[in-house]
């Protein structure tokens, strides 16, 4: 991990409940895919190109992936997050502490809302109506979901709600309820995307995709992108880090529709690693958390400055270039 952000980690580590740190850190079973993740990049080497004669593009191929309850990091939460942004994209959570109207009203930045379609499309509806009115520039729906993910830590803390005073701010005033519970279902399929896409004009993407076949039949109900991710290790401990499932996907999708990587993002090499092996751009989490947590929206900007500036530098040192070819396996002949 780059030591700006490790310094943020261990901070935000210090400041926080230890209950509310493990929500964040931790993942599902034997957390060995939220171990693989961050092993997965450790795993590759870069082949840079020389005298390219390239002008250095200084775009910043980054989204703030969604993350639920930013008020438990900060008093500020997702406010904080959303002023941080100096035109970086942020997917702001279904979970939010903050509703979405406050938060796109306050982003320096565009604003996607991520959607966990709910069994009763009313409110599903509600929602995605919700999302428009606040002025979002996309959805987000996530689909690796089809009931929660069981979580170690939090079951040994017994945490299973917010504190007083906190909520998921955008399931109120839902289908007539006063506030609503966010809901899984295993009876959630393509017939729903495609609801929900008849329902808006906004852009819709999907994430929580890692199987090649899944990705073909998401261009085929007409996405806008795709979101290569295993939920940051919060959801199934069996399935592949997300950077080893992000080629096959790409292939599958073979430049129809964008790919994002989200999972495991430490440090500018990780970003130009996952665009290398056919990413248009890397989310991040938990290293938002730790900034949030540990200076508010001041730490938050400075994760965005620090993986920018070091994003910039790998490029430049590749020649201005990424693409497969420029990836190898460390220890292996050619590396």
């Amino acid at each position: 991990m780059n030591p700006v952000l490790a310094e943020l980690h261990d901070k935000a580590r210090a400041v926080l409940d230890s209950v509310h740190y493990d929500f964040f850190a931790g993942g599902v079973g034997d957390e060995v895919v939220l171990a693989e993740n961050e092993a997965a990049f450790r795993r590759l080497a870069l082949l840079p190109r020389v005298l390219r004669g390239n002008e250095i593009s200084t775009d910043f191929p980054v989204m703030v992936a969604p993350t639920a309850f930013h008020r438990l990091a900060h008093p500020d939460g997702e406010l904080a997050t959303a002023r941080a942004l100096a035109g970086t994209t942020l997917v702001s959570s279904m979970a939010s502490t903050v509703p979405i109207a406050d938060v796109v009203a306050a982003a320096t930045g565009p604003v996607w809302f991520q959607l966990y379609v709910q069994p009763d499309m009313d409110v599903t509806e509600a929602l995605v109506r919700r999302a428009e009115r606040a002025g979002c520039a996309a959805l987000v729906i996530t689909v690796d979901s089809p009931v929660f993910g069981r979580h170690r830590r939090d079951i040994a803390h017994g945490f299973h709600d917010l504190p007083a005073g906190l909520t998921a701010e955008n399931m109120r005033g839902l289908a007539g309820e006063a506030l609503r519970n966010i809901e899984m279902s295993t009876t959630i399929s393509w017939k729903h995307v495609d609801r929900i896409r008849e329902m808006t004009a906004l852009p819709l993407w999907v994430k929580g995709v890692l199987h090649p076949k899944d990705a073909v039949i998401a261009v085929g109900h007409g996405v806008a992108g795709i979101v290569v991710s295993n939920h940051g290790g919060r959801q199934l401990d069996l399935v592949p880090a997300a950077l080893d499932a992000l080629p096959a996907v790409v292939d599958a999708v073979a430049g129809r529709v964008p790919v994002v990587l989200d999972g495991g993002v430490r440090g500018g090499g990780d970003i130009a690693l996952a665009l290398a092996l056919g990413a248009s751009a890397a989310g991040i989490g938990r290293p938002v958390l730790w900034g949030l947590a540990a200076d508010g929206e001041q730490g938050v900007r400075r994760v965005l400055d620090v993986l920018r500036d070091e994003f910039l530098h790998v490029l430049t040192m590749c020649g201005g270039e990424l693409a497969r070819d420029m990836v190898v396996v460390r220890g292996v002949a050619g590396c």
